[in-house]
């Protein structure tokens, strides 16, 4: 793995989904793969800042009254602003400890559905850094994590999604996304295996 020429990309570490009063937290319905995947996120993105590959934090937020989503009669873009999830300049948006960018890590603006690349700056960051290999975390695997892996794909990227770095909503979804999605679009391994490239 080129360490230079890759990035961990960490999808929605925020207060919605860590935070006990997270308004989208109880959706995941395995508690013990959402806690598997905290863990394994943030021995990946030690390794990440230890050896010094790009981190970048890929959120959302939105201004107030949603206009960017406009008047979504399904999906996401329903969902949100009847739920009130990822306010700009609230609890909600923040992101939580360990997963806080630090000063010389890249936090994307202007993301707007549930791939990281839509409406956003991150591929213009990418390609601007010639980082062509994404290694993605977050949630949900079957939703926003997938989104990003389906547009990076199509982009160009080579993408990766470490399997136990992610959760969805129930364990049949996870295997879903494992077993028939990911090989389309991409590769899918374990964060012990990611941070064995730094080792070797």
């Amino acid at each position: 793995m080129p360490v230079r020429s890759s990035a961990l990309v960490l999808i929605e570490f925020q207060h919605e989904w860590l935070g006990d009063d997270g308004k989208i937290r109880h959706l995941m319905q395995d508690g013990e793969q959402f806690e598997f995947a905290i863990e394994g996120a943030k021995r990946a993105l030690g390794a990440a800042r230890q050896h010094g590959m790009p981190v970048v934090h890929c959120g959302l937020r939105f201004q107030n009254g949603y206009p960017e989503l406009g008047r979504g009669l399904y999906g996401l873009r329903a969902v949100i602003p009847r739920v009130g999830t990822f306010p700009t300049d609230g609890k909600g948006s923040q992101f939580v400890d360990p997963f806080v960018p630090k000063n010389n890590e890249f936090v994307v603006q202007g993301r707007v559905g549930g791939s990281g690349f839509a409406g956003s700056n991150l591929d213009a960051y990418l390609r601007n850094q010639r980082l062509d290999t994404i290694y993605l975390a977050g949630f949900a695997l079957h939703v926003c994590v997938e989104s990003t892996l389906r547009h990076g794909h199509d982009l160009g990227y080579n993408v990766v999604i470490l399997e136990d770095a992610c959760a969805a909503f129930t364990s049949a979804q996870r295997e879903h996304v494992l077993e028939d999605v990911i090989h389309h679009y991409g590769e899918h391994i374990t964060v012990d295996k990611f941070i064995s490239h730094f080792e070797g």
